[in-house]
């Protein structure tokens, strides 16, 4: 069997790096995968200022490039987890059920961010108490977890990075427990918006009353009046299913 090698610049855009993907699946070779996998991340300069290169060779031989649609479930409640996620491109949204059945949004990951509670239960072997949903189409590299207590003890930059997550996470924690217990319901809303604003880029905000409703704990009923107190100050504009957030939010 030969080998495919890859040689992609930099200034290739994602679009045709995902049909390269789809091409190299059907083809259903192992050494061509492992190739355009390191071609791939070494356009993810990223990476390359977070790791010493030795890791970044393993993360390629050992990493599987996963590609997400919006909406797509990447991590359930109650399923093993057998990769820890590192984040390439887009939003992923981290929730947590209580015990009678309400969600309520823990936080999000971004561009080289990973989710610590993937990372515990990969070493512990544990069911996942948390679900991770693409809030838009998002790449991630899927580390498997055979790998990661190795490269916790051979690589310091890994060993960092795994901290500053874990750090990153629980300061992020704090702050919707903080925002949960001290702060109205309209300040919360408020920040959320503009939380979703600086994740995506955009003013425009792709989301319904009820699933806004759901990721601050609360009723869609109050949501929308909420809203359309925003509304009625001009701080936004309501849509079907889209808010644009004025400059006077």
């Amino acid at each position: 069997m030969g080998v495919l090698i890859l040689l992609l610049p930099t200034w290739l855009n994602s679009h045709f790096l995902q049909l390269c993907l789809l091409f190299i699946k059907l083809l259903n070779t192992e050494a061509i995968w492992v190739k355009f996998n390191y071609f791939y991340c070494m356009n993810k300069i990223e990476l390359n200022e977070l790791f010493e290169p030795e890791l970044i060779r393993e993360i390629n031989q050992f990493g599987t490039l996963q590609v997400f649609k919006e909406g797509d479930l990447i991590m359930d409640y109650g399923k093993y987890i057998r990769m820890m996620p590192i984040v390439l491109k887009g939003t992923v949204k981290v929730l947590k059920m209580d015990d009678d059945n309400n969600e309520i949004l823990l936080y999000y990951l971004s561009n080289n961010e990973s989710c610590s509670m993937a990372y515990s239960c990969c070493l512990e072997a544990k069911k996942s108490e948390v679900k991770a949903i693409a809030e838009e189409d998002v790449e991630i590299i899927a580390i498997p977890h055979i790998k990661l207590d190795e490269w916790l003890c051979r690589f310091p930059s890994w060993k960092n990075y795994i901290m500053r997550s874990f750090n990153d996470r629980f300061a992020e924690l704090l702050k919707s427990i903080e925002s949960i217990a001290f702060h109205k319901l309209d300040e919360r809303l408020v920040s959320y918006l503009k939380e979703k604003k600086r994740l995506g880029g955009s003013s425009v905000i792709k989301a319904s009353h009820h699933l806004i409703a759901d990721e601050l704990a609360t009723s869609r009923v109050v949501v929308s009046r909420l809203l359309k107190q925003l509304e009625n100050d001009k701080k936004i504009i309501l849509y079907r299913n889209e808010i644009k957030l004025l400059p006077d939010l």
